[in-house]
């Protein structure tokens, strides 16, 4: 897929509160759970699973 500037900030216009629960829906069709997708999120981020709450409240960006 080639990429534009503008693909890139309607990206980066995101935020992280629109697409967890996308997140959410795709680890539950895998037969996982939303524990294990908190521990992934955390591990690849370095957010605790409070800073990842307040993301998600602030309505945070990409």
């Amino acid at each position: 897929m080639k990429t534009t500037e503008k693909h890139n900030q309607r990206i980066a216009q995101m935020t992280f509160a629109s697409v967890f629960p996308h997140y959410i829906n795709k680890v539950e069709k895998k037969g996982r759970t939303i524990a294990e997708l908190h521990e992934v999120i955390t591990w690849l981020t370095g957010f605790s699973e409070e800073a990842l709450k307040n993301l998600i409240n602030d309505k945070v960006t990409f």
